[in-house]
């Protein structure tokens, strides 16, 4: 009991920083959709179509990215800090070439968006030119997240939160000049927010370059890093490990992007029920995915001391801290799900519609939890590839089209609408956590030899 007592503590200390740094990162679409509305419902519009844009693409590139926080802990646990250099060298190259293969994407965006149905001419004017200048900061994104990881994988968490807070600080200002034309600035409306989040983004890279430059924890590993080319071996080694990451992200933001879509034919109603409980379900989420990063680095850390037993220990200390924290939060939404609901609007129709669906969100949040803590022990075993396959069977082949059936169809219900996707997330996200479970006995049954050559791949 001593040692999950003690684990607890580890956890909660990784955690803490990590939950306010993707705070930070949550609160600045929510500050650019705000600000844009001041100036028109387009702009505002056009912003909230580019960040659905936007939004699965970097993640795709920030999951590829997110195998070398284990990596990184693993090394650091077995003594290799020497070696902790060149994976992170060989992640900016990669960084740098899926953010070139970004911009390409999003540059031709156009071609997609000119083509929806039913677009106002001058919103999708106004996304295309909103994606074109925040293009510019997906290079800074993504070499953040080099450095993020390389810092997160050393257990050093708070400077990412710290940067994320200095980066949402600055973002409100740039914004207002950007958006309203200051300081010698045009107006650019809804466009300006994109300039001003690349801006930030550049900001929040140049910030924890420097301190991963000066900082004296870090300075055996500054001394080893030196210029060097592309290096295939790593390369393909990194990208195998955070591709089944970064599909399974995007597996699961497109998932809900197609449910929105489904849903819009529903009415408005519909639609700002659904959208108020899922942007309240994103928030709460933060928390259980802090602690799957911070179970990640333990789990990645103890097997690179081989320490086998530990390991173990970490896995179901995060599993048990999540789960407790999922029952507080489902609790709050519960009893406060009117209240919520008010924050966002006060039309009573909608309050109704959101109010209840808040209650299938509160029942998700156990399942939510588990499965991505579970998500990220697999990462600490390096078992991504399982990662994959389980978000695909469980959002695709089971919670989507449960979703469906129960919302627009009469085969199993009479048609639920919106509350309908809603009970297919709860059978998707509990599929998942089945799954995960179940994939992380075995992994943890195997022989110890196998489970560390496993980790040292």
């Amino acid at each position: 009991m001593q040692n999950y007592i003690r684990e607890a503590r580890n956890l909660l200390v990784l955690a803490v920083p990590v939950i306010a740094a993707q705070f930070s990162q949550t609160a600045m679409g929510v500050v650019d959709t705000i600000m844009a509305g001041d100036v028109s419902a387009t702009d505002m519009a056009a912003v909230a179509v580019g960040t659905s844009i936007w939004l699965p693409a970097i993640l795709f590139g920030q999951g590829l990215l997110m195998a070398l926080t284990p990596v990184v802990a693993q090394l650091n646990g077995a003594g290799r800090r020497k070696d902790i250099a060149h994976q992170v060298t060989q992640s900016v190259w990669m960084a740098l070439f899926i953010s070139l293969f970004l911009i390409v994407v999003l540059y031709n965006s156009h071609y997609v968006i000119q083509h929806m149905q039913n677009i106002d001419e001058k919103l999708a004017d106004i996304t295309i030119r909103y994606l074109r200048a925040i293009m510019w900061g997906a290079p800074a994104y993504l070499l953040f997240q080099v450095y993020r990881s390389q810092c997160d994988g050393l257990s050093k968490t708070k400077p990412s939160m710290v940067i994320g807070f200095i980066g949402l600080l600055v973002n409100i200002p740039v914004n207002y000049v950007m958006i309203h034309g200051k300081l010698g600035f045009p107006a650019m409306g809804g466009v300006g927010c994109g300039i001003a989040t690349a801006s930030v983004y550049w900001v929040m890279f140049i910030g924890i370059k420097l301190y991963v430059r000066s900082a004296c924890s870090q300075k055996d590993i500054v001394q080893y890093s030196t210029y060097e080319k592309p290096y295939m071996p790593t390369l393909k080694r990194l990208f195998n490990l955070g591709l089944p990451v970064a599909l399974a992200l995007f597996f699961e933001v497109t998932l809900f992007a197609v449910v929105a879509l489904l849903v819009s034919p529903l009415g408005v109603v519909s639609v700002a029920g659904h959208q108020i409980a899922l942007n309240f379900s994103s928030l709460v989420f933060v928390i259980p995915l802090a602690l799957g990063v911070a179970t990640s680095i333990r789990v990645g850390f103890k097997l690179g001391q081989k320490k086998v037993d530990e390991a173990k220990v970490a896995s179901y200390t995060g599993l048990i801290l999540g789960l407790s924290l999922a029952a507080i939060t489902a609790l709050f939404t519960v009893i406060f799900r009117h209240q919520i609901a008010l924050l966002y609007n006060d039309t009573p129709e909608v309050v109704m519609m959101a109010t209840h669906l808040m209650l299938l969100a509160a029942v998700y949040q156990c399942s939510d939890s588990i499965q991505v803590i579970g998500s990220g022990i697999l990462r600490g075993y390096k078992d991504t590839r399982s990662i994959f396959y389980i978000t695909f069977i469980a959002y695709w082949i089971v919670g989507l089209p449960v979703g469906y059936c129960l919302g627009l169809t009469d085969l199993l219900v009479p048609a639920m609408g919106p509350a309908g996707f809603w009970i297919g997330f709860i059978i998707g996200l509990s599929a998942a956590a089945v799954l995960m479970m179940l994939r992380m006995h075995w992994l943890q049954k195997q022989p110890i030899e196998l489970i560390l050559s496993r980790s040292q791949r």
